[in-house]
């Protein structure tokens, strides 16, 4: 009885999170409520407060799907016996680009993510918890790149946490644009290029570099 239980529980909690993306995929974050999703998905609102404090926490647990499918290939990059990390990191970027471009899951998702949601009052704690995402991942990045300058990979006096941002900001750059508007360019027939393009910045750019201290 009780792991029957948790299952019809884990079912609600799945249903409840398909019909938020689909609400906020049609209508933006900002002009759905909970009464909206609660009606999409065949629950009562009670149903929806015993998963979720509130809106913003269904859409971060909306969100946190978008990571896992990429995390192991993240920890490698990290990992300082990884031999490889720079071509760990080209394999991600190119890994998430395919992803982004052939997934309509993923696809939606990050839609909502660049496109369709809106940080209102009401999403405050959302907009920290995004905040803290992206932090988070520009000291990820900053690990793989010095594991990579440690192997070779990279130039030795490469700044790796203004390299990390300028990555970052690149790849966000690339998804908004695409997703914004998918027949500007190619995305999953270009992925490899657009990858190497991130990295090349880089290994040549004079900018990302340490400044040398004066004597």
């Amino acid at each position: 009885m009780v792991r029957r239980t948790k299952e019809e529980a884990q079912e609600t909690r799945s249903q409840i999170l398909e019909a938020a993306e689909k609400a906020f995929y049609e209508r933006g974050v900002a002009r759905t409520t909970l009464a909206d999703i609660a009606t999409l998905a065949g629950v009562t609102r009670g149903a929806i407060y015993w998963h979720f404090s509130n809106k913003a926490d269904v859409v971060q647990a909306m969100l946190d799907t978008l990571h896992e499918p990429l995390d192991d290939m993240a920890r490698a990059s990290e990992s300082e016996e990884e031999l490889d990390p720079l071509g760990c990191m080209r394999q991600l970027l190119i890994h998430l680009f395919h992803q982004i471009a052939l997934d309509p899951k993923t696809r939606r998702l990050n839609e909502i993510l660049f496109h369709k949601c809106e940080f209102t009052d009401e999403m405050c704690d959302l907009r920290q918890q995004r905040q803290a995402a992206s932090l988070d991942c520009n000291v990820r990045i900053g690990l793989a790149l010095r594991n990579a300058v440690n192997r070779g990979q990279l130039p030795e006096d490469l700044d790796t946490v203004r390299a990390a941002i300028s990555l970052h900001a690149y790849i966000d750059g690339i998804l908004y644009q695409w997703l914004l508007a998918p027949d500007s360019f190619e995305l999953h027939a270009e992925a490899e290029r657009w990858a190497d393009t991130g990295l090349d910045m880089l290994r040549f750019s004079p900018s990302l570099r340490k400044l040398k201290q004066s004597a």
